[in-house]
């Protein structure tokens, strides 16, 4: 038996820039006629919905996850809109854009940025040390890392205050030179950096796990500068992971409450967070002017979460 190889030529009406290999017995010729009775090419039609898996239960935990998605996220947030939604349009912009509530929209947001940017730096810092170094007492220092996770909040504000305060071990120091970093703006910055540096510590640290260090020293040979190596290597690859624990802590800082009210002052118009202005039209009854600053944050984190995912998604394309 003999294999008779076809070219681009012979079967472009089947499947062009393909080969295709036709078996013949050895007193057998290649003619039209058999050419003719060539087997079919089947195509496989892709499942429009899903692709079928060997695991059954797709069905059952497809509708417990919307269960609990609505039950945790969709209904309540729904609730949230419709209280709100009770006034009419010029009341709800009048307490939207109130002097106050502005001020805390001021406050929480960008406290919140200025913290997640510092905590991209020495977020990536760290966990460069922690994967590519060994050092003593490392586990230690991982393990502290972690430690923002699982702290109370309201002990996190308790000891940021006690070291932070004009007579706290800290402050006591930085008072004479000026600097107040408590019961302030930067009381707050401080407090969302603490526990937001985490989130970004530990969405990078697997990144920079899986890199190959051998990429890094082949670009070293090639005459690559540690800062060309940094810029056209390892950044790239830290990117998606990087703008994910921005998102994460930047979220996370937003919607802080108990570690910021301890170390801000909040003062209202200077220091009082947008959080804590919902807790006091609560605590006033004024039901619908919380739900109305609630829905302008939900709305704002939303939509800067929603750029973020889309900067992630387009980084996607260039790897």
């Amino acid at each position: 038996m003999s294999v008779i190889p076809l070219g681009d030529r012979d079967v472009a009406p089947l499947a062009p820039r393909c080969w295709r290999f036709w078996t013949l017995d050895d007193d057998q010729t290649m003619t039209a006629d058999t050419a003719d009775q060539r087997p079919p090419v089947q195509t496989v039609r892709k499942p429009f919905f899903r692709k079928r898996s060997a695991i059954p239960g797709f069905g059952l935990t497809m509708g417990v996850t919307l269960t609990i998605l609505s039950l945790l996220v969709l209904i309540p947030l729904s609730a949230v809109v419709l209280k709100a939604a009770q006034q009419s349009p010029a009341e709800f912009w009048a307490v939207a854009t109130s002097e106050r509530a502005m001020a805390a929209y001021r406050l929480s947001f960008g406290a919140a940025f200025v913290a997640a940017a510092i905590n991209g730096v020495f977020g990536v810092l760290t966990a460069w040390v922690l994967v590519r170094y060994e050092f003593p007492l490392k586990t230690l220092v991982n393990a502290l890392v972690d430690l923002p996770f699982a702290l109370p909040t309201a002990v996190a504000g308790i000891a940021l205050a006690t070291l932070y305060a004009p007579t706290g071990w800290v402050g006591q120091f930085l008072t004479p030179l000026g600097v107040k970093a408590a019961y302030n703006p930067v009381g707050v910055v401080i407090a969302l950096i603490f526990i937001g540096l985490p989130f970004v510590v530990r969405t990078v640290e697997p990144v920079l796990r899986d890199a190959a260090a051998d990429v890094e020293e082949a670009a070293a040979s090639l005459g690559a500068s540690r800062i060309q190596t940094i810029a056209r290597i390892i950044l790239p690859a830290l990117g998606p992971a990087w703008l994910t624990g921005f998102a994460m802590a930047f979220a996370r800082g937003v919607g802080e409450y108990g570690s910021v009210i301890f170390i801000a002052g909040n003062m209202p118009y200077r220091s009082e967070i947008a959080p804590l202005l919902i807790i006091i039209q609560l605590e006033q009854f004024e039901y619908t002017r919380a739900a109305t600053i609630a829905v302008v944050m939900l709305a704002v984190s939303f939509l800067m979460l929603l750029i973020i995912n889309a900067i992630q998604a387009w980084a996607r394309r260039f790897d």
